[in-house]
């Protein structure tokens, strides 16, 4: 289940619960769900009882208790916790890591970019196009050569690099007969975090914010890889481990390539 239907399943117990008469409110548009600032807390909350209760016609918590055992029966929900003044934990069925790299492999990577990145001639004359782009989106004060410099230090260099690195590790896997499989990947929380949080950063509509989350998947990525095997080594046979670590790399890879294609960057599979 991804954010973008669980968003959906939850509107539509606000809508049933409405029509039912348990809840006197009006249906919204839309519904938020985000990943939780905290672990423990589930695997996605929303504050929807709390936005619902704003009319004063029932208490938020009567409001998430409702909605609590409506939740409950939807097929891919494990378990919902009311916290606080009403906010709904929700935990998702089965493993959280494997579900985030399923969701980031059906991510559709656009065709074109979302973004109108427009640098001036002089600028692309000077840095390219790509990198031109890219330092219309970096902070104030950053020198634009470092865009020029083909090392970690130049941010753009670190996502194109990890983009490469994940579809070589695809490549190198398909040579040596191993597919990657999702599964559970017990050593890669702070890359699924954020690989789970990129639907958000993509609905948020800032390129800015869509390219500092590219910068900190890459990173997450570069350093996670270099301190786990991905692919088997010397005479070591493909495990379960080894599958589902190479279906993590290559949902990295797609998240890197749609973020990059949204601002109109290449993603190139070598560099």
């Amino acid at each position: 289940m991804t954010p973008a239907d669980l968003s959906r399943t939850v509107l539509e117990a606000v809508r049933r619960a409405v029509e039912d008469d348990e809840l006197a409110a009006v249906v919204p548009a839309r519904v938020s769900v985000r990943v939780p600032p905290r672990p423990g807390c589930g695997d996605y909350a929303t504050n929807v009882a709390l936005s619902l209760a704003k009319d004063g016609s029932q208490p938020a918590l009567a409001i998430a208790e409702v909605l609590r055992r409506r939740l409950l029966a939807e097929p891919g929900i494990e378990r919902v916790d009311v916290a606080g003044p009403g906010f709904l934990n929700i935990h998702l069925a089965g493993s959280p890591a494997a579900r985030v790299v399923a969701e980031a492999l059906a991510t559709p990577v656009p065709s074109g970019p979302v973004f109108e990145l427009r640098p001036d001639p002089d600028l692309v004359a000077r840095l390219g196009a790509d990198a031109a782009r890219w330092s219309l989106l970096c902070p104030p004060g950053l020198d634009r050569d470092l865009l020029l410099v083909q090392r970690e230090v130049n941010p753009l260099f670190l996502v194109r690099y990890a983009h490469a690195r994940c579809r070589a590790l695809v490549r190198n896997g398909g040579e040596l007969g191993v597919r990657g499989v999702v599964g559970d990947v017990r050593d890669a929380d702070p890359l699924t975090a954020l690989l789970a949080d990129h639907p958000r950063l993509v609905a948020a509509r800032s390129a800015p914010r869509l390219a500092r989350h590219l910068e900190r998947v890459a990173d997450a990525f570069l350093r996670w890889q270099a301190g786990c095997a991905v692919l088997p080594r010397g005479d070591e046979k493909p495990s379960a481990v080894h599958r589902a670590r190479l279906a993590l790399a290559e949902a990295t890879g797609t998240v890197l390539a749609d973020g990059l294609t949204q601002l109109g960057i290449t993603a190139p599979a070598h560099l």
